[in-house]
């Protein structure tokens, strides 16, 4: 039982059975802390040591530099001896094999269902006795356990090894318009729960710090399991200067959090790091759980909302662009009839005429002036029109609100037309309030496509609802949060101390964030 939902206040957190990692600041479990440094130590053949090394040394550059091996590996065989002499590079070389053989066996469990030692020694090239040493560590800070029997080929059944995916959890949430959706997850990225609420994207950072900090408390309740990390769709678009997966974004289309620093204090909070993606990008990330791989490797998620952002997805992978704000196909220029002046500062962007916000304008308008019945009812009994109540008067008979929805989606399908000839994706899927309305303006749309694609593009290409609603934005942050945490280059930093807090970049990004809070800077 998570417990009753929090109110916005009044909100505390028990972080009693963590312990502070000598040298780092990141929290970590003390019982999970004691485990994978006593298991480290044994590998090495050094007494135990709880001392981390979140910043690069002089001698550690030097002997990387010297040996081609990774900074973690020289750094472990730096704590028992001098890296320049041959029998230690030797042993860096050791160290590093086994590292190697740790993360592609935990990625082969992550990825298959329960299989056996004899599975794992002829899926990883290993051999039994590497295989039994590997899985041992790995179950010793509790990422694997076996149970369970196999089909027996002659003789006793053989059992079962699985990636335990409760060892830890991922918190969730997508902000998107006037909404928050909020989850827990676990190491698969499959959410525990969810949880949807209104909320003015308007309000003060302050306000939407403190409502996500009383959400994430409840969500993470009593639960027990550690927390490895947070995933956090943002509306609007995220830059991302820089490669580095760690690296804090900037948030563009909401510089208040920006100023108000409401990623770092996420992270001071839970101690934990962030992921963070624009809100449709995360949705694109849930929506490609739901396919085939055949059917997500070229694809275009469109949402449908107030603004008009889209997820492109070429050969499996999601494409951000130089700065991952790629898709903001709401600013492609609409025509010359279309006047109106855009956020951005453009005049005549999509989103201004076949957005919902000017959907719902012009039947507003419309609803005053006596053109719709129906529209004018509405305003009468609410007090205003959404993009909403116009697809219910359409679906009605509403000529008026019939005609405005095809125009709108015949001005979409157009510029999607126009981003197919360039990609060629297998399928559009479409999203957000839009998409809601009814078949009309789904019909305009793929009229639009269809007319103004390439024919060979266009004879294909499927153009569907999306299938996740408004669960895949959640389901895309866990996605996104699982694939930097196991991402073979990141997890061979952490696999050896088995959890990601103890990698030297979670590190260094909790000791930033604590000087900022503490120095207020």
């Amino acid at each position: 039982m998570i417990g009753q939902l929090p109110s916005s206040h009044g909100v505390s957190s028990d972080t009693s059975r963590y312990a502070f990692a000598s040298g780092n600041g990141s929290l970590v479990d003390k019982n999970q802390k004691s485990i994978y440094f006593s298991v480290l130590a044994t590998k090495l053949g050094i007494a135990s040591s709880e001392s981390a090394r979140p910043c690069w040394t002089t001698k550690e550059r030097s002997a990387v530099a010297r040996t081609g091996l990774g900074r973690t590996a020289v750094a472990d065989a730096d704590r028992s001896g001098e890296t320049g002499s041959p029998a230690t590079t030797d042993r860096v070389k050791a160290l590093e094999a086994e590292r190697q053989s740790l993360v592609s066996l935990l990625n082969i469990l992550r990825s298959s269902e329960p299989c056996t030692r004899l599975d794992l020694e002829r899926e990883a090239r290993l051999g039994r006795a590497v295989v039994t040493d590997r899985l041992s560590t790995l179950a010793a800070f509790g990422l694997v356990d076996e149970g369970g029997v196999g089909r027996s080929i002659g003789g006793r059944a053989p059992r079962l090894v699985r990636f335990r995916s409760e060892a830890a959890r991922i918190l969730v949430a997508n902000i998107d318009g006037d909404t928050i959706s909020l989850g827990l997850a676990d190491l698969d990225g499959r959410l525990i729960l969810e949880h949807y609420e209104d909320f003015d994207a308007a309000s003060p950072a302050q306000a939407l710090f403190d409502r996500l900090e009383a959400l994430f408390n409840w969500s993470l309740g009593k639960d027990g399991a550690p927390l490895w990390a947070i995933g956090l769709g943002a509306p609007g678009s995220v830059e991302q200067k820089d490669s580095k997966s760690l690296a804090i974004p900037k948030l563009s289309a909401m510089p208040a959090w920006d100023e108000a620093k409401l990623l770092e204090r996420l992270i001071h909070r839970f101690q934990a790091p962030v992921w963070v993606r624009g809100a449709v990008q995360m949705e694109t990330m849930g929506e490609l759980s739901a396919l085939s791989a055949e059917a997500s490797r070229d694809l275009l998620y469109v949402d449908l909302g107030s603004d008009i952002t889209a997820g492109i997805v070429v050969d499996g992978r999601l494409h951000r662009g130089a700065q991952g704000i790629a898709g903001q196909i709401g600013h492609v220029y609409a025509g010359e009839p279309h006047k109106r002046i855009c956020g951005c500062g453009n005049v005549g962007c999509l989103q201004t005429v076949a957005g919902c916000d000017a959907i719902a304008q012009a039947g507003l308008l419309a609803a005053e002036q006596g053109r719709s019945r129906l529209l004018g009812e509405t305003l009468a009994a609410t007090g205003t029109v959404t993009a909403a109540d116009i697809g219910t008067a359409a679906r009605l008979g509403d000529p008026f609100s019939a005609d405005l929805l095809a125009q709108s989606g015949r001005l979409i399908g157009t510029v999607l037309a126009t981003l197919a000839n360039i990609l060629n994706p297998s399928m559009i899927v479409l999203g957000g309030e839009l998409s809601q309305t009814g078949d009309i303006c789904l019909a305009a749309i793929r009229e639009g496509i269809y007319g103004h694609a390439q024919p060979l593009i266009s004879r294909d290409i499927s153009i569907v609802h999306s299938r996740m609603g408004r669960s895949a934005g959640l389901v895309g942050a866990a996605s996104v949060a699982v694939t930097e945490l196991f991402a073979p280059a990141f997890l061979s930093e952490w696999i050896v101390s088995g959890t990601p807090l103890a990698h030297a970049g979670v590190a260094n990004l909790l000791a930033a964030v604590e000087k900022t809070a503490t120095t207020g800077g």
